[in-house]
């Protein structure tokens, strides 16, 4: 038996994070014992636990949950505490290993304060800067730190830490995040210096909507700095930023997060110990109270490239081809001689073989090194770059490609989830979502990382969170971006803005993007059962459905939302107008939709926090809705009168069918496929239903054949065309690789009949089919609804084959510990489906075109099973199983069952 993967809220170790009540997580792996019996958490002072402040004591049973324990603990400022685990089952038992958190300031008041550099040229970029002296070696020391608009923090000539684009992104006008690092390694007897370069970002340089502007939140570099050091004395002195720093001129000449940076190494970036160019610095007046403990997850270089060729481009550019559209930059060595001017570009698509970046719209996009005649390893610091193509100007010499490195930046979460299939461009599909999703969870989830936007549209991630959470560890990573969410709605009355943080697009109100308030937090709870996500979020996804409501009684109060302006099925194929960007789906069907599914999330939320009332209250509004719907929508024979795919889709999903037509609405949704050819025209708010709606109506095989078509519109299209990310439209690209230039609208128009300008190559919203390839494909869904227990502690398993594919499977590592899941076709009419489920975890497992009298388990004829129509269930403990049976398929596509010995 071995515990890992221990997090104190859903961080690995935090130090300086916000925490006021540490919950704490675990995964058990590596027995055969199949349940908890016992378990004991302890809480130090040290990390030999001679200062125990809390002891739980050894606790029978599951009364200690690993998905989210808190301790009574009342924190203290600055202060690591050590805990550790042990966990007994049936015959054996297990210690953790030491995990530990640091609380940062927490209430403590600031001896720094803030300041900047005196001189009148606002865009001069600045290094500040102080030096001090220490009588003997630090025991412990911590830095709490903040810069304005990124920070780049150095301790005697060398980096602190290994994070990137600090302080981070967030509402700046609500909160300003401050960092904390260990920096005891990195201090010494005698004269210390630390110094801080300072770059534009999002809070000073251009950023927001409509091609951004600049200065948003503030026009003047700042900084903040609290250095606390104990000496092995025990004495604590303090090193604060103050007027008594320095000032100097950074050669970092320019930054922006669209335009790129420009970096002159003429300027030195080492300050003096004495003499040279200094200037003063003044204090600015920003005050204290906006700074909080980070919630911002570390953005790091976590993986590194090799560029998979050099291109000489009929045009006579020099271009690095990374094989991969990623996020981040490229690192290089140069020994070019001083005033050498190197110039990097970066784009996403080669077009005729040159390099093309007109669909980057105003973003520069650019990295320019000025030489000082030196050997260097030169990288950007304030900026990234969404790309696969680097044009190179100004290179002195042969260009060799192994000087060259892709620096892939996103915000630290583990992976956690893996499906691979028989067929190899379903397989890059899933590789695309990944890379998409790893591309635009840079700190906030972005709509895409490459042109003059990269914002954090709320319509975006609010149908792709599901494979979000499934991909990745994004537990942490997402309740930052939901706390900015209610931060920011908070100003609006409760109306969601489109993006978050909203800069300077001051609007929001649109149905499925302000949605993003409720099935955002209930996601995060019913994948990593925390409950502190909905303790959070609650009065958040309250008002965004009071919101809703108040807009709905000012109209009549009919339980149906017919106002506003709303984006609709963004991009979706099913208007003849092709300018027209909303779709088919009549706005207030999709807005009544939402508003009735919202309200029946914050029903559920309400439930679990206990509070019965407002359940009550809120699963009332939601049926009125629904009521509403019927009424206005369904003919009294059941005919909707919303015939688009995303019509039927929603109205399947979110239950608004009348249960008496349920069955003619899902006939008639299986129609409008066949008169769409068996394709898909579904935009933003259709397609993350499409599959998983097909594929629980009966239709599986339409859902694979969705899957799988390869010609326009669908999701193999783009992999056809060498695709590794997910595109923002369908065609992004012409078969022949040309970028679409699609009509636009004349109220949108730049002056030209066509643009290029909006058409992302990694835009994720049309990777949430990854979510149906977990849940439907390969069956691993979470349970939170009812008495089922959330977080994958119970698990409902019931994967959906199909012969288009000779097998598939899943591997999840759930907050509760790693479940597999996968099925393979043997040719000879029987299927297996092979299924783990983890230590302490239950799951109820649905075999589909199953004879219980004809199954065999790990072997063996089964038993304990229920015959449920032409499925098997089972409710499964802990273990591996084997399930093998013959397999009958009813196809809707043929509309005749074929065994797999048939159809082979």
């Amino acid at each position: 038996m071995k515990i890992s993967h221990l997090k104190t809220n859903h961080v690995v170790n935090p130090l300086g994070f916000a925490i006021d009540q540490p919950a704490f997580s675990w995964i058990v792996e590596d027995t055969d014992d199949t349940v908890q019996t016992a378990a004991q958490v302890l809480v130090s002072y040290d990390d030999r636990f001679e200062q125990v402040i809390f002891d739980s004591g050894r606790v029978d049973g599951r009364g200690i949950d690993s998905l989210a324990y808190r301790p009574p603990v009342a924190l203290k400022p600055r202060t690591r505490y050590f805990w550790k685990v042990r966990v007994w089952g049936e015959t054996e038992s297990a210690e953790s290993e030491v995990a530990w958190f640091e609380t940062a300031k927490m209430d403590e008041p600031w001896q720094a304060e803030w300041i900047t550099p005196d001189w009148d040229d606002k865009q001069l970029h600045p290094i500040l800067y102080r030096h001090f002296e220490l009588p003997s070696r630090p025991v412990s020391a911590r830095a709490y730190i903040c810069g304005l608009g990124l920070y780049h923090l150095e301790l005697n000539g060398r980096k602190v830490g290994n994070e990137c684009l600090t302080p981070y992104c967030n509402a700046y006008d609500q909160w300003l995040q401050y960092q904390t690092f260990d920096i005891t390694g990195q201090l010494g007897e005698g004269t210390n210096v630390v110094s801080v370069m300072l770059g534009n970002g999002w809070y000073k340089g251009r950023y927001g909507a409509g091609g951004g502007v600049v200065g948003f939140y503030g026009d003047r570099f700042a900084l903040i700095c609290e250095i606390r050091i104990t000496l092995e004395d025990g004495r604590e002195l303090v090193v604060a930023s103050d007027s008594s720093w320095k000032a100097q001129p950074s050669p970092v000449i320019a930054s922006d997060i669209f335009d790129g940076e420009i970096y002159d190494a003429r300027i030195s970036k080492a300050v003096p110990s004495s003499g040279g160019q200094t200037f003063p610095v003044r204090l600015i007046d920003i005050g204290t109270t906006r700074l909080e403990a980070r919630r911002s997850l570390p953005v790091r270089i976590n993986e590194e490239l090799r560029p998979v060729a050099v291109l000489h481009t009929p045009a006579g550019e020099t271009v690095l081809d990374m094989g991969q559209n990623m996020t981040g930059w490229v690192r290089f060595r140069t020994s070019a001689p001083r005033d050498t001017r190197i110039h990097l570009q970066f784009g996403e698509v080669l077009q005729a073989g040159n390099f093309y970046r007109e669909n980057l719209r105003t973003a520069k996009a650019e990295y320019i090194y000025i030489a000082d005649g030196s050997d260097a390893v030169v990288e950007p610091y304030f900026t990234f770059y969404g790309f696969r193509y680097v044009k190179v100007s100004g290179w002195v010499g042969e260009l060799n490609i192994d000087d060259f490195t892709g620096c892939v930046v996103y915000s630290e979460m583990e992976t956690t989830g893996e499906i691979e299939t028989s067929n190899p461009k379903v397989n890059r599909l899933f590789l695309n979502a990944m890379w998409s999703q790893k591309g635009n969870f840079l700190d906030i989830p972005t709509d895409c990382p490459q042109r003059d936007e990269r914002l954090g549209w709320t319509g975006d991630i609010q149908v792709f969170s599901g494979t979000a959470c499934f991909n990745m560890d994004v537990s942490a990573f997402l309740a930052k971006y939901a706390y900015d969410l209610a931060k920011e709605q908070a100003k609006l009355g409760g109306m969601v803005p489109h993006i978050v943080p909203m800069v300077n697009l001051n609007k929001g109100g649109a149905t499925a993007w302000g949605d993003a308030a409720t099935i955002l937090p209930w996601n995060l709870y019913e994948f990593y059962g925390d409950v502190a996500i909905l303790e959070a979020q609650f009065e958040s996804m309250r008002a965004w459905v009071d919101y809703i409501r108040r807009i709905d009684d000012a109209s009549g109060g009919r339980r149906l939302w017919t106002e506003g302006e709303h984006f609709g099925d963004w991009l979706a194929l099913d208007t003849p107008d092709p300018s027209w960007r909303k779709g088919g789906t009549p706005h207030d069907f999709i807005a009544s939709a939402f508003y009735c599914y919202s309200a029946r999330l914050v029903a559920r939320a309400a439930k679990v926090l206990g509070k019965n009332e407002q359940a009550e209250a809120y699963e009332r509004l939601s049926e009125e809705i629904r009521q509403a719907i019927q009424q206005e929508f369904f003919t009294p024979t059941g005919r909707l009168a919303v015939p688009t795919q995303t019509g039927y889709l929603l109205a399947l999903f979110m239950d608004l069918v009348p249960e008496a037509h349920r069955e003619r609405v899902q006939n008639d949704l299986i129609e409008r496929l066949a008169l769409d050819n068996t394709h898909l025209r579904t935009g933003f708010v259709g397609t993350p239903y499409l599959c998983r709606v097909l594929s629980n109506i009966g239709a599986n095989d339409l859902a694979y054949k969705l899957l799988l078509n390869e010609d326009f519109p669908s999701w193999l299209y783009a992999v056809n065309l060498g695709a590794t990310t997910i595109w923002e439209r369908w065609n992004s690209l012409n078969p022949d690789g040309s970028i679409r230039a699609p009509k636009i609208n004349p109220a949108d128009a730049d002056g030209s009949a066509r643009s290029a300008k909006m058409n992302s190559l990694n835009h994720y919203a049309y990777g949430s089919i990854v979510e149906w390839m977990y849940r439907d494909m390969c069956g691993l869904n979470p349970c939170a609804r009812g008495d089922a227990v959330p977080g994958f502690r119970h698990a409902l398993i019931a994967p959906k084959p199909d012969r288009s594919l000779e097998w598939a499977r899943a591997r999840y590592r759930s907050a509760a510990g790693v479940y597999e899941s996968g099925w393979r076709f043997d040719g000879e009419g029987y299927i297996t489906i092979d299924v783990l489920i983890p230590f302490n975890a239950s799951a109820t497992v649905v075999l589909p075109n199953a004879d219980k009298n004809r199954l065999l388990v790990n072997g063996q004829p089964a038993h304990d099973v229920t015959q449920d129509g032409s499925n098997v269930v089972l409710t499964l403990g802990a273990g591996r199983y084997a399930f093998a049976y013959p397999y009958q398929q009813a196809d809707v596509l043929t509309g005749v069952a074929a065994s797999s010995q048939q159809s082979a």
